[in-house]
């Protein structure tokens, strides 16, 4: 009885080896040519790459906040003319705005008012000095006169100031000392050159003092703000490159998020694009992938020629006994292709169709030929 049951062990380890050979066994599958065209493979060549496909990821185009600015009304008034529209592109101290300003022919009037001050006080002061020297006057009577003179001088520099706050240029405001022409109209002039991202007024509107009145931004540098699954961030570094679906625009991660997003549990990963750019727009949401480059050798192949047994990535390469089958590294993936590392030389034929007819003669789960 014993030695019947150990022919029937026997037995079935005989046919478990026979029909399930180990993997590790035999790296080399023996097929003929003619079994070889009736398998259906097809052989291509293994592709270099240069960048490794880290992560695909949502992204929306922002402007940097150095790089954006409010136009504000310096002065309560009526908009009289608005000359830029939304997407205009502007130069620094172009006119924007046309305000009629009641509040300004004030300001104007004080400081011709002050000017004029201080032009008497300049008589009084040039007078005294020279009585000074004479010895007609007291010294006493000389310190008020000049500390009278320097308030006037004071009030002139302020009433100044306060133009230029409202808006008014060095050249206007010496035109106003020359001909005393009160103007009520008030140009607002661009802070910067730039592009027109939004116009918060419309002509004929009242507008109170630092009400807004358009967004301007540069355009010279945008930022992507990429949403990063939590579990990834440990495959993403500061400097890696993003590239964008459909476009030739190209950027590099500046920054990395330091706290999670609870609603969607993502991190923020800030990536910089530097230039004009014509084919990408602010608050555009767009895809991204994010890549690094390969610091080893790195080839990519289509899916379909990755055959996966036991948690491990095989490729099938020909050799003149039929197929090689070498353990590859999948590093990454793109659509339809992925990219590996291995022991590749670049110049191998691979099976790029057919792997699954391969593996399945390679686990001896293939028929004879």
């Amino acid at each position: 009885m014993k030695s019947y049951s150990f022919l029937l062990l026997l037995s079935f380890t005989v046919s478990v080896v026979l029909f399930f050979p180990p993997v590790s066994a035999e790296n080399t599958i023996q097929i003929s040519q003619d079994y070889f065209n009736n398998l259906g493979v097809t052989l291509g060549k293994l592709e270099t790459v240069k960048q490794v496909p880290v992560l695909t990821a949502p992204a929306k185009v922002v402007i940097p906040p150095t790089q954006e600015y409010i136009v504000s009304a310096s002065q309560a008034g009526l908009i009289t003319k608005l000359n830029a529209a939304i997407g205009d592109n502007v130069k620094k101290g172009d006119v924007l705005v046309q305000l009629n300003s009641p509040d300004l022919l004030s300001m104007q009037r004080l400081y011709l008012k002050s000017v004029s001050d201080m032009k008497l006080g300049s008589l009084a002061y040039q007078r005294d000095k020279k009585l000074l020297g004479e010895g007609v006057i007291a010294e006493r009577r000389w310190q008020e006169t000049s500390s009278q003179y320097n308030a006037f001088v004071y009030d002139v520099n302020e009433r100044k100031q306060l133009l230029k706050i409202a808006g008014m240029s060095d050249g206007e405001i010496d035109s106003l000392g020359k001909t005393h022409q009160l103007n009520s109209l008030l140009n607002v002039h661009a802070p910067i050159s730039g592009t027109v991202i939004d116009r918060m007024a419309v002509a004929g509107e009242r507008v109170d003092i630092l009400a807004p009145l358009y967004r301007l931004a540069s355009l010279n540098e945008l930022w992507l703000e990429i949403n990063i699954p939590h579990e990834r961030i440990g495959s993403i570094k500061v400097g890696d490159q993003v590239l964008i679906e459909n476009s030739q625009v190209t950027a590099q991660i500046t920054l990395l998020g330091q706290s999670v997003n609870p609603k969607n549990q993502t991190l923020l990963a800030r990536a910089s694009i530097k230039g004009i750019q014509s084919s990408i727009r602010v608050g555009q949401t767009i895809n991204t992938q994010i890549v690094r480059p390969s610091e080893n050798g790195a080839f990519k192949v289509p899916n379909t020629a990755i055959a996966q047994n036991e948690g491990k990535a095989f490729i099938f390469i020909r050799n003149q006994a039929g197929f090689k089958v070498s353990p590859a590294t999948v590093i990454g993936k793109q659509g339809e292709e992925s990219v590996i590392s291995g022991a590749f030389t670049g110049d191998e034929d691979i099976a790029v169709k057919g792997a699954v007819a391969l593996k399945a003669k390679w686990l001896g789960l293939g028929s004879a030929e």
